[in-house]
């Protein structure tokens, strides 16, 4: 019992301070919009509206270790007779990234970091859509895994074009998330 050090190093680290390491630092809203454009005849609709769901990332370097990532959504709900409403939501994060290889970086900042900031997003959309008057919508989980695994591969099948850690986009079909 003598002989155990007693500053020991936190979970998993071994104290030589050269490990890997990411912290979220904080989360927040950029920007938010929500627009009901057709109310209040919107609420008189019978018509089961199409969903256009769509998402972007945006990755920037705010210093040497602390990184940003903001996830943009734009949910569109539009029908025969018109758009029933938009939301526009920009939440990012910030992340404290240590001792990172270079090539863990951008799986890290493109993976990683928005499935944590996701579940909390679809929260505010989810949110926002019912403070409008609409039923909530939860959005399906978006595979970010694949969203990057396809823009690797098509910066591969590019020639000049190098490897990115800018954002990626993807489209979900309409009708692919999940009305609750």
């Amino acid at each position: 019992m003598a002989d155990q050090d007693p500053n020991p190093a936190g979970n998993g680290a071994d104290g030589a301070g050269s490990e890997p390491q990411a912290a979220t630092l904080a989360q927040y809203i950029k920007d938010l919009s929500v627009e009901s454009p057709s109310s209040p005849q919107v609420f008189q609709w019978q018509d089961q509206p199409a969903l256009d769901v769509n998402f972007q990332l945006n990755v920037d370097r705010v210093s040497d270790d602390v990184h940003e990532v903001a996830l943009k959504i734009e949910v569109k709900a539009q029908s025969t007779n018109g758009v029933h409403f938009l939301v526009d939501l920009s939440y990012a994060g910030l992340f404290g990234i240590r001792n990172f290889p270079d090539e863990a970086l951008p799986p890290f900042l493109l993976i990683e970091a928005p499935r944590l900031l996701f579940p909390f997003a679809r929260q505010i959309v989810s949110d926002a859509i019912q403070n409008a008057g609409f039923a909530p919508l939860l959005l399906d989980p978006i595979d970010f895994a694949a969203a990057y695994m396809a823009q690797v591969q098509a910066t591969q099948d590019q020639p000049g074009i190098g490897d990115s850690a800018g954002g990626g986009e993807a489209e979900e079909e309409p009708g692919g998330p999940a009305q609750s």
